[in-house]
């Protein structure tokens, strides 16, 4: 390995799978594949590559190989420094060839990089460049390097790019690959873009000419010159706008410009003679407009529409109720025609469809957009193949997300499943645990059920256990590569199975699920093992008890020795850098370090606010003062900005004029992302949306209505706005932004009940709104009193299933909902079908204990995980228990699998009941089902807990399944604390910590 060059020459030249040296055989495939699975293997190839290759081989050779080593390591390692280290002095068919793979990696790289990259390639060009034809009035930048930059163009200085000479500026738009090119630049900012559209227009081309503005690009997106336009021009913009959805940000701006343009293109025709020519500027259209649509116009335009993305869900029910009414008979046929308009058919239509058409519709459309579907179109669809065709031919046919709502009861029935079958299904977790079990019964070859990764859920502890060392060991690797998919209390049986197997060789991860004392064998050259095959891993999927979780984080402390020096111990470290502890982030970590280890913390899902405090302490040490950060920067500290004090915002909003990141999420709802949100979004009223940051009052002076530029601007900071601010909504913009308002998740209630106001101000009476006014309401439907809910027209389970999407409906409004949808469907509780029982969702706890018992168990059954799922009274699951029963026995005879499938049910069992049930499927309860079991069930013998009984204790408890749980975490202390009653006092909590310990 000491050859220059040749370490890397070996692994990627066409060498085949083995190479002989001598006498000696080098297995050329466990190599790489060695090299690729460790963590430092890959940097460490990567930087040999950079440094010893060049001088070594030709350069052609190593830029193949560097292409190779990029393709299959981190494109993190492409640090600044590293870029600054490339030679500079490379023949120009070798540069030309390394530039086209960093333009091929541009998305995998981070803003610092890129701007690194963009300076190293201009350094290059410019030298290339005939220096006596270079003045201050031209540019280097000529056509020829302006498609060597790629997407790199992005970075061009504005006045660099004023300065191109329109001859090179001609030469690059007439070439057919700068179409392709400008179709990637999807960072480029509004300024950039008009700057390129001008130099264009200058160059000769006529921009309002159809061929050149195909060659455009997402340059379309930016078009500015509205004066005088014909209709034409504007459909031909629309049309090549339809891209612009790829763009990085300024989704505002290019929404007011569709606007311009729809109303162009529209000029002196009716909708209807337009519809199919207008893009995807359509989504812009009103529920009304959408309303006033012939349905042969949307039949004519449906190739055009079926194409567009971003509908809203009121809409596609209003396009797809108008496509279908041409088309009168719904068929496999027009189906495939709609797109994403297929989640706009109703549940009855599914319904009614034939069966045949319909396994070739779950198969084809409806398979992209399963997701999409609400509980009771699912339902309705399963329910008509489940019930018409053969049940062995509908299971077969079932394919994907569709396979995990088929019911528990309905697997029971089938008699031909093979393991064939079960491939490319998805599988809940009580389907997996009866399949595992019934397949294995029919091969004794476990390596055939468990290849087949769904599977892997429903292997119990006991399966586990049965299986002989050498299976077990030789089929392990099944289990490793669908860790995501275990539950801790799987991994936990895994782990001890190992350590019975072949405790030597126990994968270290595994180590980390067993008791605090089998971690003390780790210490000296065993930690980097350990670390590396813990940092592969979520460690808060395989350890949920936080005392555990304590010690085997204090057991990376110890192997880490406090110190992080290198980017080689981030590589090691993995997905372990989310659970370092403050003190560490803020002195443990090396500033070398540190530039890698902020990349990685940005994947962190839950940070502490302690950790956030050190990683804000730590970004002005690794980037200096806010005042002299770059947009780069801002760009890739990314959600961290938000860490920054009110004045530190101040000062990088100064310095920064543009928009380079969206971080809008819900973890981030602050008045500082407030402020920044609206600099990054541009000059429009840029002093009102200060405003809006700051005056939250009503004693502001003047009251300015949000515009529609305003509200898709700020997202879900649009909770900043005043109640009185709401109110002076123009019903234009309200139209327009209903449902897009509706999905703020941090409007309060007064802000609610003032956008229902302003819906019945503009839709006119309760009882005349029609279905797609009900579901645009979104949450502001939760602001409907039990009056208005009762004035709503709720026969369509379609209407009931948006509703039971929100969450916070109170008992009163549910009901009303409930008994809305009953009333104005002329159904009774008797008479729901499955779908229905799955569209009334949550408002089905609403239900009293008499109408309960008069569910069909037919349908009842077919929904009854979809039913487990509900939080409902203590009352009401009792009565869903009884009819848990009548679908699948008594409950003392109940297996894991049931358990599972019925979810939170399974709380309405008595203590009699619990204390009946098998030991081996307490396990089995779903977390939110053990919450839902009342208190008295939890009373614990305190004669039990002072005598340290663990075996009486656990016998005790096996009715909750809460010992079992904890035992396998390795501490029941904390668990059983949480869950005592607050008057056993501070001796009982002492006393189970002592248990639990001993």
């Amino acid at each position: 390995v000491g050859i220059k060059g040749a370490p890397t020459c070996i692994i990627f030249q066409d060498w085949g799978h083995h190479m002989e040296l001598g006498n000696i055989v080098l297995d050329l495939d466990r190599i790489r594949e060695r090299i690729f699975q460790s963590p430092g293997g890959n940097r460490t190839l990567f930087l040999v590559t950079l440094e010893k290759c060049f001088p070594a081989l030709s350069s052609m050779e190593c830029v193949a190989i560097l292409s190779q080593v990029l393709r299959v390591s981190s494109v993190s390692y492409l640090q600044p420094d590293v870029i600054r280290s490339l030679p500079k002095d490379l023949p120009q068919d070798t540069f030309r060839n390394l530039s086209a793979v960093f333009r091929d990696l541009y998305d995998k790289t981070t803003a610092s990089a890129q701007r690194t990259l963009y300076d190293w390639m201009k350094q290059i060009l410019q030298k290339s460049y005939i220096t006596n034809e270079l003045n201050d009035s031209t540019s280097w930048v000529s056509a020829e390097n302006l498609w060597i930059l790629g997407r790199y163009m992005v970075h061009l200085p504005l006045e660099e790019i004023m300065k191109i000479s329109l001859n090179e500026m001609r030469l690059f738009i007439s070439y057919d690959n700068a179409t392709k090119q400008l179709d990637t630049v999807y960072d480029i900012t509004p300024e950039l873009a008009q700057a390129f559209l001008e130099r264009i227009n200058s160059s000769g081309f006529d921009l309002r000419n159809t061929s050149t503005i195909y060659r455009l690009g997402l340059l379309v997106c930016f078009y500015d010159d509205m004066e005088q336009m014909d209709a034409i021009v504007a459909r031909v913009l629309l049309h090549q706008m339809m891209k612009c959805n790829q763009l990085r940000g300024f989704q505002a701006d290019v929404y007011k410009l569709k606007a311009q343009l729809l109303d162009i293109a529209m000029q002196n025709q009716t909708l209807n003679d337009t519809l199919g020519s207008l893009s995807d500027a359509v989504v812009g259209l009103t529920s009304s407009q959408l309303d006033s649509l012939s349905p042969e116009a949307v039949h004519n335009a449906i190739s055009t529409l079926n194409q567009v993305s971003g509908w809203a869900k009121s809409q596609i029910m209003i396009l797809s109720s108008k496509y279908l009414t041409y088309e009168k008979v719904l068929s496999f046929y027009n189906i495939s025609q709609m797109g994403a308009l297929v989640t706009g058919i109703s549940t009855q239509s599914f319904y009614n469809m034939n069966p045949k058409e319909l396994s070739q519709v779950i198969r084809g459309t409806l398979s992209q957009y399963a997701s999409d579907l609400s509980p009771a179109q699912q339902q309705g669809i399963l329910t008509k193949m489940l019930a018409s065709r053969d049940l062995s031919s509908a299971v077969t046919n079932i394919q994907g997300a569709f396979f995990k709502e088929v019911c528990l009861s309905d697997l029971w029935k089938e008699t031909g499943f093979n393991s064939s079958i079960v491939k490319e299904k998805e599988l809940r977790k009580s389907q997996a645990l009866f399949l595992y079990e019934l397949l294995s019964k029919e091969t004794t070859a476990p390596a055939d059920l468990l290849s087949i990764g769904q599977l892997v859920k429903g292997v119990t502890c006991q399966q586990i256990e049965r299986m002989s060392t050498n299976s077990f060991l030789n089929n392990f690797r099944f289990f490793e590569k669908n860790l995501q998919l275990l539950s801790p209390y799987q991994v936990n049986c895994l782990a001890w199975k190992f350590w019975k197997a072949s405790n030597t060789s126990i994968p270290p991860f595994l180590l980390s699920v067993l008791p605090a004392q089998y971690l003390e064998s780790i210490s000296g050259t065993s930690c980097v093992p350990f670390l590396i095959s813990l940092g592969k891993t979520e460690l808060d999927l395989m350890i949920v008890n936080s005392h555990k979780k304590n010690t085997v984080l204090q057991k990376v402390q110890e192997c880490l020795n406090g110190s992080i020096s290198d980017e080689y111990d981030m590589d090691i470290l993995g997905n372990l850098i989310c659970h370092l502890p403050p003190a560490t982030i803020r002195d443990g970590i090396s500033l070398r370090a540190m530039a890698i280890a902020l990349h990685q913390f940005r994947f962190c899902r839950q940070l502490s606010h302690e950790q956030k405090t050190e990683i804000k302490y730590r970004l002005t040490e690794l980037y200096g003062i806010p005042k002299n950060w770059t947009a780069q920067t801002t760009q890739d500290i990314g959600p961290f900005v938000a860490l920054l004090s009110k004045d530190e915002l101040t000062i990088v909003l100064a310095s920064v004029n543009t928009y380079y990141i969206n971080i809008i999420t819900r973890e981030h709802k602050s008045l500082l992302l407030c402020i920044f949100i609206s600099f990054l979004q541009g000059d429009y009223k840029r002093s009102h949306l200060f405003r809006l940051c700051f005056d939250f009052f009503p004693d502001c002076t003047g009251i300015t209505a949000p515009s529609s530029d305003e509200i898709i601007k700020l997202a879900e900071a649009n909770a900043f706005w005043t109640v009185q601010e709401l109110q002076c909504l123009d019903t234009d913009t309200f139209t327009k932004n209903m449902e897009f308002l509706g999905t703020v998740m941090s409007f309060n209630r007064s802000q609610l009940i003032v956008l229902k106001e302003k819906a019945k101000q503009v839709w006119g009476a309760l009882p005349s709104w029609k279905s797609y006014h009900i579901v645009s309401l979104g949450r502001i439907a939760l602001a409907l009193n039990e009056s208005e809910i009762e004035a709503l027209d709720l026969s369509s389970i379609d209407t009931v299933a948006a509703l039971s999407q929100q969450t916070e409906w109170t008992l009163v409004q549910a009901k009303s909902i409930l008994q809305g949808f009953l009333e104005d469907s002329g159904q009774t509780v008797h008479g729901l079908k499955s779908f229905d029982i799955a569209g009334l969702g949550a408002n089905l706890c609403a239900l009293n204990t008499t109408d309960i018992k008069t569910i069909k168990t037919t349908e009842f059954s077919a929904v009854i995980a979809r039913v487990g799922l509900l939080p409902c009274s203590t009352p009401v699951l009792k009565e869903f228990k009884k009819m848990a029963e009548s679908v699948f026995g008594i409950a003392a005879e109940w297996n894991s699998s049931i358990i599972h499938e019925i979810g939170i049910i399974a709380a309405g069992l008595n203590e009699r009941e619990f204390k009946a049930l098998d030991k081996d499927v307490m396990p089995y309860f779903q977390p939110a089902a053990i919450r839902h079991i009342p208190d008295e069930v939890f009373k614990v013998s305190a004669r039990l807990l002072n005598k340290c009984d663990i075996p009486s204790l656990l016998l005790y408890y096996k009715q909750t399944a809460i010992l079992i749980y904890a035992s396998v975490w390795g501490s029941a202390g904390p668990f059983l604390i949480k869950i005592l009653p607050t008057t056993s006092g501070s001796d009982t909590q002492r006393s189970v910590t002592q248990c639990s310990d001993g």
